[in-house]
């Protein structure tokens, strides 16, 4: 027979159900059903899914001060550790060869970060203080490492939700962007075919390149070294081929269990008494205002590049500027091939989206400076 004392024990976790803890169990469960049953961003959203579900049991162990998911957190994104060394694998498998072949792309990648600039001030209209603001606003980098990297300098209290905005939107791409972009452009624009360029990038400029960049950026906008210094770091070992091991390790072994213990430390944040408040419904409308104004910022800035190099420009490389690497490349080539069976633009697209990965990274410094929480 069961003793009172056991009894007890074991109705203690039914008595401290509460009616938050009930609702996200049941967010936790529609992460799950997106990761799984429909393939969104599967390796983000089912460790946070099931990090959120494991914080949400009553009396969870696991999120106590020396809980496993608890030290995670500390380990992990209290000091940044996760989304650098993510960083370092992005970079690993990021071919920046369209960007060089076409430099002109990085105006693109810089007006696909718009949104974030407009949404800080959106955010402190709405009441939200300037850090939490500007946390807000990097979800317009679509971009998960770069939000999770400054929101957890600037606002950690708003991590989960700051996080699961960004990767929903970064898995609705397909579904977001076409509206915006056939919104803004004709028929006879998305047609425009674009020439590739014939130029064979040396493998010296390969080199250089993430060298350059790395000490160019780090020198005139420092606090985003950590962010730049990753990404450039994981892309010199792919291009330089003299640390293949590295290079396979950061992109495959590295990146996947960090993005284990990354999806769970950001579920442990979704506690329902932290997590269910009306500040978490306007981040989710916000971050999907970011992403509604970088998708149009860059389309309509590529209109104007069109005209001022005589339509020789397809304002639907414009939508690839911003970071969603490489999801709004190929949503862009899919819109062209819409339009006209026989245009390629994956190239040129390709070339956009690189370059909004790294301005993404800037736009993250610059945040971080404006907020003077660089490095704590």
């Amino acid at each position: 027979m069961i003793g009172g004392d056991t009894l007890e024990l074991l109705l203690q976790g039914v008595a401290n159900v509460t009616p938050q803890s009930l609702i996200m169990i049941g967010v936790a469960l529609a992460l799950l059903y997106l990761g799984i049953a429909r393939d969104y961003e599967p390796l983000l959203l089912v460790p946070i899914g099931a990090g959120c579900m494991l914080a949400n049991l009553p009396l969870s162990p696991l999120i106590a001060d020396d809980g496993m998911l608890r030290i995670l957190y500390h380990m992990g994104i209290g000091n940044e550790l996760f989304p650098l060394l993510i960083f370092i694998g992005i970079g690993a498998l990021t071919d920046f060869g369209p960007l060089l072949e076409n430099p002109r792309m990085v105006l693109l990648g810089a007006a696909g970060q718009f949104g974030i600039f407009l949404t800080l001030i959106l955010a402190l209209a709405l009441g939200f203080t300037p850090k939490e603001a500007a946390s807000i606003g990097i979800i317009g980098a679509i971009d998960g490492p770069t939000s999770i990297y400054v929101s957890g300098i600037l606002a950690p209290h708003l991590l989960g939700p700051i996080t699961v905005a960004a990767y929903s939107y970064m898995a609705l791409v397909p579904i977001i962007m076409p509206p915006i972009t056939r919104l803004l452009t004709t028929e006879k624009e998305r047609r425009i075919r674009m020439p590739y360029s014939q130029r064979t990038i040396s493998r010296r400029t390969r080199i250089l390149f993430p060298i350059i960049v790395t000490l160019l950026i780090g020198t005139l906008v420092p606090f985003a070294t950590p962010l730049i210094g990753m990404l450039m770091l994981g892309n010199l070992m792919k291009e330089s081929g003299a640390v293949e091991r590295l290079t396979k390790a950061s992109s495959q072994e590295i990146a996947n269990v960090v993005t284990l213990f990354l999806g769970l430390a950001i579920g442990s944040t979704m506690v329902g008494s932290e997590f269910l408040k009306p500040s978490t419904l306007a981040i989710l409308v916000l971050g999907i205002v970011a992403f509604g104004v970088d998708t149009a910022a860059g389309v309509l800035f590529a209109k104007l590049l069109n005209v001022l190099s005589g339509g020789r420009i397809n304002p639907l490389v414009g939508a690839a500027g911003i970071s969603a690497f490489p999801m709004a490349a190929r949503v862009v080539q899919r819109m062209a091939h819409e339009a006209d069976f026989e245009n390629f633009l994956l190239m040129h697209a390709m070339g956009a989206n690189a370059a909004g990965q790294v301005a993404s990274v800037v736009a993250g410094g610059v945040l971080l400076a404006l907020m003077g929480a660089g490095g704590h």
